[in-house]
């Protein structure tokens, strides 16, 4: 596929082809963004309120069913059931359309509730989680079971906050508002995918389905958990792009054993697939593995805009970027950055990382092999500017200018970075809403990470925000948890379905 980005592109500042310098630019921090201008969301909606506190049991068994069910994308185990689920979930609280939507993997679900509104809200749902290793967890992953946290009583399972819980909580707002109000206040399109986890190589396709409807809706959100621990909440407007590949090294033609391994004594004789992987992947970075050296890779990237520079700085005025190092277990960032070079490297360096890296014997004891094959995972994190068919054509000519011909090159995902304006009603709304729980966000122009969000803010034209309040911790690690009745610092489950209650009406009314 072929991702055209129609962006302001700037050379000045970036490495030539054949360079090897990251991305470095001067971001004015004298004019920090503020949410001031936004007053608090002040609609009043206490029967609905009131009846989310009556039915809030329900609501968290209503969670807790949809973590029980597995739905590991990367394994095919449970995926089309938990499609199936979503599908009837939407049905039963009576949208007009609910159906499953067959692409050339793991299947989409569609829903559509027309309330007959002026506004249409659309939302982006994912139903698939990562692999789990059971004995990793102090509570089976499926189990859905309520545990203690310091942050009060939480669900513990395998997508309890990425992205099951926060997913479930939305519709339990919208079951509660027609419960009690009998109509929404917007009409909502929701396309979910089960294939976030693998690079969401065919959501695309969800989209083509319903290309014309969707480029009538008037926002997109995605239901995430939007605070830290100690409840400060974070609005994201935008994420990197990705590119996702495999890198395999064999026997072959060029030298070292083709059908399968041998004695490790003959290297004295053979060349070594797993060696020459390795040498491969060198080329691709210097000495430290911190700076990209295949030619011309930076060039391209998006300078800072005047908006994004604001946001910056009012981002590093209220948030202690060390707390990421302590959170992370991490010493000392690459050539020890701190404050806002640490922001501007989330946001504006494209990076190349190892994800694994496996070949021969990994047992225990000794045995002495020359394996036949080696194979890496890796991905690049893109910043706007940088297309990810062009990325991933220069990681492959400089491969092959540097004799690796015959490794092997397999793209797994590739999308482009994505990000919406915060001048925008979606955006006002959001933070209206945030502000009115005491949860003032800090607003972030974009992440460190990837989604498809591309598709909507690109492609449809639509703004773009993930939103939720809510604290969940552990999304691809063992114990993930989503908090459900606060200890205090952050939302509980009442006020998240409350807040998300709060931001159909806010939207409505904008």
């Amino acid at each position: 596929m072929k991702f055209l980005l129609a962006l302001a592109l700037c050379s000045s500042a970036l490495a030539f082809a054949g360079e090897s310098v990251r991305p470095k630019y001067e971001i004015d921090l004298s004019n920090p963004y503020s949410t001031d201008s936004v007053p608090a969301y002040a609609g009043v909606h206490a029967s609905v309120h009131a009846y989310i506190d009556d039915r809030l049991d329900a609501h968290t068994a209503a969670l807790q069913r949809w973590m029980r069910q597995p739905s590991i994308s990367a394994q095919n185990v449970g995926v089309r059931d938990m499609a199936e689920m979503v599908r009837g979930d939407f049905e039963a609280l009576g949208f007009a359309e609910a159906e499953l939507v067959e692409t050339r993997g793991h299947p989409g679900v569609w829903g559509y509730y027309d309330a007959g509104a002026e506004k249409t809200l659309m939302v982006y749902m994912m139903y698939d989680v990562q692999p789990v290793d059971p004995e990793d967890w102090r509570s089976p992953p499926f189990k859905a079971a309520i545990v203690d946290t310091p942050q009060g009583r939480a669900i513990m399972a395998r997508g309890a906050t990425n992205q099951k819980g926060p997913q479930r909580a939305l519709l339990n707002a919208v079951e509660s508002i027609l419960a009690v109000d009998g109509e929404l206040p917007v009409n909502l399109m929701i396309t979910a995918e089960g294939e976030e986890e693998l690079g969401s190589p065919n959501y695309p396709e969800i989209i083509d389905t319903y290309e014309a409807r969707l480029r009538q809706a008037d926002g997109v959100i995605f239901p995430m958990s939007g605070q830290d621990a100690q409840g400060q909440a974070s609005l994201v407007l935008g994420v990197k792009g990705i590119i996702y590949w495999e890198l395999e090294a064999r026997g072959g033609a060029w030298g070292g054993p083709v059908e399968a391994e041998i004695h490790g004594s003959y290297k004295a004789i053979a060349d070594s697939p797993v060696l020459r992987l390795i040498k491969a992947i060198s080329t691709l970075v210097s000495d430290d593995g911190n700076t990209i050296e295949v030619p011309g890779y930076y060039n391209g990237v998006r300078p800072p805009t005047a908006e994004e520079q604001s946001l910056i700085a009012g981002y590093v005025q209220k948030e202690n970027l060390a707390t990421l190092r302590e959170l992370f277990g991490i010493e000392r960032w690459i050539d020890g950055m701190e404050g806002v070079d640490v922001l501007h490297e989330l946001i504006y360096t494209p990076t190349m990382n190892i994800d694994g890296l496996w070949a021969g014997y990994t047992g225990e004891g000794v045995k002495t092999i020359l394996p036949h094959m080696a194979t890496a995972k890796m991905d690049s994190r893109l910043p706007i500017g940088i297309d990810p068919d062009e990325a991933l054509a220069k990681i492959r000519a400089h491969l092959d200018a540097n004799g690796f011909e015959d490794v092997a090159m397999n793209v797994l995902a590739a999308y482009p970075a994505s990000q919406t304006s915060v001048d925008t009603d979606l955006v006002r709304s959001a933070i209206a809403v945030y502000k009115r729980y005491g949860a003032t966000p800090i607003v972030n122009p974009r992440i460190a990470g990837s989604a498809p969000f591309y598709q909507f803010t690109e492609r449809l034209g639509l703004p773009m925000i993930p939103f939720g309040l809510g604290h969940g911790r552990g999304a691809h690690a063992p114990n993930e948890v989503y908090v459900v009745d606060s200890a205090g610092q952050v939302a509980g489950l009442a006020e998240i379905e409350k807040a998300y209650v709060d931001l159909l009406y806010a939207f409505a009314a904008d």
